[in-house]
This record gives C-alpha cells, sequence and structure tokens, in this order.
C-alpha cells in the first residue's frame, strides 16, 4: 500500500513534504532571464530544487493551479515535473483537489492516476459525496495509488460548511466517519490506509489524530499560513503518520538573504534542514 511506502519515508527522511506550487514570480529574475520559455522556466527551477533537496524530503507535492494559469507550457511543465520526480524515486502528491461524481471521476482517475500526469497520491474533495471518492478506488486497490481527501481545512472559511451541526456531530467529522470506513478495506501492514485525510494546523488537529488513527495525514498550513511546528505536531502518533507541506517558505527562502537568489536551491534546502528539525523537536520535547 502507498501509504506504507510514504510512512517509511517519513520515517527515514523526515515528516517535510516540498510543495512546488512554482510560480513565475516566485523565480529569481537573474534565473528566468536565462530561460527560453515559461515551461523551461518552470521546470528548471523545480528541477534545481528537486536536485538539491532530493532526498532530505519526505516527498513532494505539485499543486497543479500553479501550473494550469500558465496553459499548454504549464501543464507541460507540471507533466515534465511530475516524471522527473517519480524517475528519481520520489513520492509525488498531485495536489488537484478534484471532486465530481461518475464518469467524470472516472476521467479524473484516469488522467491523474496514468498518462502525462501521472502521480502516487492525489488530493480530492469530498464534500460532494462518497461516490465521487469511489471512482479512484480500482487505482487504490490495483495501481497502489493513494488519496488524501479533504477533511479539516485551516482556511476561515472552513467554519461555513465543515463546522455545521448535524444530529452525528460537526459536518467535518461525520466526513471524517466515511472516510474511515470506506478506507478499512485499504489498510496496509503499517496500519494506515491508502485513504488519506487533509488536516490543517489547527485546534482540532490532536482529536482528530486519536480519532481517526488509521488515516495518514497531509498537513498543510505550515510557514507562510500561520501554522508552526507545535501545531504539525498534533497531527503524528509516534512520529509517524503524518507529512506536513510547505510551499512558499521553501520556494522562497532564498529571499531571506539579500544576494540568496544566487544559491536559492541551497537556501530551499536549509529551509527544508530547518523545518525538519523544529518538526522533530515539537514532537520529541
Amino acid at each position: 500500500m502507498i501509504m506504507d511506502l510514504l510512512n517509511e519515508r517519513v520515517l527515514q527522511r523526515g515528516p517535510v513534504c516540498v510543495g512546488l506550487d512554482t510560480s513565475l514570480e516566485y523565480i529569481p529574475k537573474s534565473f528566468l532571464k536565462e530561460q527560453f520559455s515559461i515551461e523551461d522556466a518552470i521546470f528548471n527551477y523545480n528541477k534545481a530544487l528537486i536536485d538539491e533537496i532530493g532526498d532530505n524530503a519526505g516527498c513532494y507535492k505539485v499543486q497543479i493551479a500553479f501550473y494550469e494559469c500558465y496553459g499548454l507550457q504549464g501543464l507541460k511543465a507540471y507533466a515534465k515535473t511530475t516524471k522527473y520526480l517519480r524517475q528519481h524515486g520520489h513520492l509525488v502528491i498531485g495536489d488537484v483537489k478534484r471532486g465530481d461524481i461518475s464518469s467524470t471521476a472516472q476521467r479524473y482517475a484516469e488522467a491523474h492516476f496514468t498518462g502525462d500526469f501521472e502521480v502516487d497520491i492525489i488530493t480530492l474533495n469530498p464534500y460532494m459525496g462518497m461516490d465521487s471518492i469511489e471512482p479512484y478506488l480500482p487505482y487504490i486497490k490495483d495501481k497502489e495509488k493513494g488519496i488524501f481527501a479533504l477533511l479539516r481545512t485551516s482556511n476561515s472559511g472552513a467554519r461555513d460548511i465543515q463546522f455545521l451541526d448535524t444530529p452525528e456531530g460537526k459536518v467535518y467529522e461525520r466526513v471524517g466517519e466515511k472516510l474511515k470506513k470506506m478506507g478499512e478495506a485499504y489498510i496496509g501492514n503499517s496500519g494506515y490506509s491508502s485513504i488519506g485525510a487533509v488536516v490543517g494546523c489547527c485546534s482540532e488537529a490532536k482529536e482528530l489524530r486519536q480519532h481517526f488513527r488509521e488515516m495518514f495525514f497531509l498537513v498543510p498550513g505550515y510557514g507562510a499560513q500561520g501554522g508552526g511546528a507545535e501545531e504539525a505536531a498534533d497531527c503524528f502518533i509516534s512520529g509517524s503518520g503524518a507529512i506536513v507541506n510547505s510551499s512558499r517558505g521553501i520556494l522562497l527562502a532564498y529571499r531571506k538573504e539579500e544576494e540568496g537568489y544566487k544559491n536559492f536551491a541551497q537556501y530551499a534546502l536549509k529551509e527544508v534542514i530547518d523545518m525538519k528539525q523544529s518538526i522533530k523537536t515539537a514532537l520529541y520535547k
């Protein structure tokens, strides 16, 4: 099961997920001027970071919106980035947050679990219902793929829907129960299901971690979005079962120094190492 491998990577390489939410405005101007196209600029910037960070990260997450906005060149950069990562043995999360049903979801599953955009795990939005998840299950069973479904997000608007009361509890709690039940058929040797959950750095994280022990957590919200190591640590069980994403904090680490752009990839690596140490300190204090 894919979460067995992800959990192994967290234990061996650390709990950091590098978010390649790459925008042209994030790329140093001197580097940008050397590129021939948008496709080259984005991919070559990503490649420089991947080559420098390497196995210091547990996995990498590529947010497709940052590529779609540049049209065909952006999508080519997305495909080249995910392929390059997988060729070098890295686990890749395609942050696509799809949420639809029937034949449409089947096509989304085919698009992101095979072909040019193939990744190991994708993010999904389950708030259209559990039948929006079902078309992905054959890939989990037969192709060793996985999903992270939105559960409790850390944005302020989460309270508009996720916190609504039902007879069985809050909406997000009800969604969690349904995801947990669906995931029981896909639990690996690590004890974690291939159906995981997106849980932001939030006050409910510790309670969710204790209640949904079989679900691996993808934890956004670290760094630029305000979350810290203490909040992220609430999402772990004995140092495992979660991976913490940082995007801008890593991509823009070079801007902390006046001439950091000259060695932008090295600053990204330093940020990953510092983040890894901060989380481990919070976990084992």
